[in-house]
């Protein structure tokens, strides 16, 4: 199924992406890092990547452009509702300190990633971090042409270079059951200018 309509996945409960748990990349990076500031999570679905964070003592938020995505997240963590926001990620303002993503470029076409660069970079504060698991090899039935749309680390390069640093990148020993060795996880920060 080519998804075009996330509101309409969700109400119909078309959601393979959902599995009912924190990324498991992120988790692991988590054990091993510490953010800091107010985060924002974008295509945060139902919610379960900014509950993580919120419960490691994170000032996160959810952002989702689904309806139906916002309202099940906050009946799922109804204690943090406050903090899950259903805009678009194009047009949605404010400053981060950092991002935390579990493909959510992927989800989009190729031909919106430097939009999606250039939102991203937007909503960051100078200095602040992306941190993205972003799917290199997914998988695709015959035929299939995505979402979602995989990106090489080479690609991610050269889209996130000419305003990102690479602080890390690596493909995470944790992953979701079928994922492993399929998503790469990076830490970008925006330059200070």
């Amino acid at each position: 199924m080519n998804i075009t309509d996330w509101n309409q996945a969700y109400q119909e409960n078309f959601t393979p992406w959902d599995k009912g748990l924190p990324s498991p990349p992120l988790v692991e990076w988590l054990t091993n890092n510490q953010l800091s500031g107010r985060v924002l999570v974008p295509g945060c679905g139902v919610g379960h990547d900014v509950a993580h964070l919120v419960a490691r003592g994170i000032d996160a938020y959810g952002l989702d452009i689904a309806p139906a995505a916002v309202a099940r997240a906050k009946e799922r963590y109804p204690e943090l509702a406050e903090r899950f926001v259903c805009a678009d990620l194009f047009e949605f303002r404010g400053q981060y300190d950092a991002i935390v993503e579990h493909t959510c470029l992927c989800a989009l076409p190729p031909e919106w990633r430097t939009k999606y660069l250039n939102a991203v970079a937007s909503l960051l504060k100078p200095g602040g971090l992306l941190v993205g698991v972003f799917f290199i090899n997914p998988e695709m039935d015959p035929g299939e042409t995505g979402p979602p749309f995989g990106i090489s680390p080479e690609e991610l390069t050269a889209l996130f270079a000419p305003r990102f640093q690479v602080v890390e990148s690596h493909v995470p020993m944790a992953a979701y059951p079928g994922r492993e060795g399929r998503e790469c996880l990076r830490v970008q920060r925006l330059a200070s200018t």
